[in-house]
């Protein structure tokens, strides 16, 4: 199912939560939705669930609006919120046929027993919810989730509390569900973000910044080519003074004086890397590194994120 958002707003009184924003999500594709704490991404998962109304603006799930059929459109969509509030004196299995027989689930027995296998809760079914750790409280929620089969689920930080390894069974599962339902997945994780999804969103005072891949993201935030460089033959101060002469060349940094090692940004639009091995030729030097810089995707969240 396709999920579009056309000109969202939120406001709380006076504080504008959600400011306008547009986006959609198409079947088959995980979307990673980041942004600092207050950002608005919690506001807009629960508009999308039907939590909460928006103040102007609307969501489209297939073409119907959440305003117009909500009550349809929940049957569609799975919310694993970041809270994920539990009754803690129920056993897990009961508390999912409780869940499943509010949503009126056909072949209850059945989908239960698929939903518990798949989450990795076999073993801790018939245990209290409030006997169980962190992680398999998660997993509780995850299970909630996705009891109903729905075509959507909206994962709000959906692997925390979870130990390596539980996390990599959840991000393998989460994939595995995104390849036949729409999912939307916010984490503080940014490791996780790139492992998982097929494109990021970053919103930021209530206005999304960023949409695109994770390599998308990289190019885009690169105004200025930057290249670790390693030369020899020189000195440090005499490699240093040429490096800085070339006309391509905006500013270097010395990284490692043994190797004669700099990391040399271009000036905007403009590559060096002609430059700098016409200059080794020129002065009978060896250049023996000549490597981009990678961008990570926390430093484009930072540089997004922070103003």
């Amino acid at each position: 199912m396709r999920i579009e958002v056309r000109d969202l707003t939120k406001r709380y009184g006076p504080q504008l939560a959600v400011d306008n924003i547009s986006f959609t999500v198409d079947t088959g594709e995980i979307v990673g939705f980041l942004g600092p704490n207050g950002a608005g991404k919690t506001t807009t998962m629960k508009i999308i669930t039907n939590f909460i109304a928006p103040t102007f603006g609307d969501v489209f799930i297939n073409g119907i609006s959440i305003r117009e059929q909500p009550n349809e459109i929940k049957r569609h969509i799975g919310y694993l919120p970041e809270s994920n509030p539990l009754y803690n004196d129920m056993p897990v299995i009961d508390y999912l046929k409780f869940v499943g027989e509010l949503l009126d689930i056909n072949n209850l027995t059945g989908r239960i027993k698929d939903v518990i296998e798949k989450v990795g809760l076999y073993d801790e079914k018939h245990k209290k919810i409030g006997e169980l750790s962190k992680g398999y409280k998660q997993r509780v929620g995850l299970a909630q989730a996705i009891i109903h089969d729905p075509e959507i689920l909206i994962l709000d930080e959906p692997t925390s509390g979870l130990d390596p390894n539980q996390i990599v069974e959840i991000r393998k599962l989460i994939r595995e569900l995104g390849k036949e339902k729409t999912v939307i997945l916010s984490t503080h994780i940014l490791p996780e973000v790139e492992a998982i999804t097929d494109r990021i969103l970053i919103i930021n005072k209530g206005k999304i910044v960023a949409d695109g891949t994770s390599e998308s993201l990289k190019t885009q935030a690169t105004e200025n080519e930057s290249l670790i460089v390693e030369i020899e033959g020189g000195s440090p101060s005499e490699v240093l003074s040429k490096l800085n002469e070339l006309a391509t060349v905006g500013k270097v940094d010395i990284t490692s004086r043994e190797g004669n090692k700099f990391e040399v940004t271009s000036r905007p639009g403009l590559s060096s890397r002609k430059d700098i091995f016409t200059m080794c030729v020129n002065n009978n030097w060896f250049l023996t590194q000549l490597t981009p810089v990678e961008r990570k995707l926390e430093d484009i969240f930072r540089q997004l994120t922070l103003n």
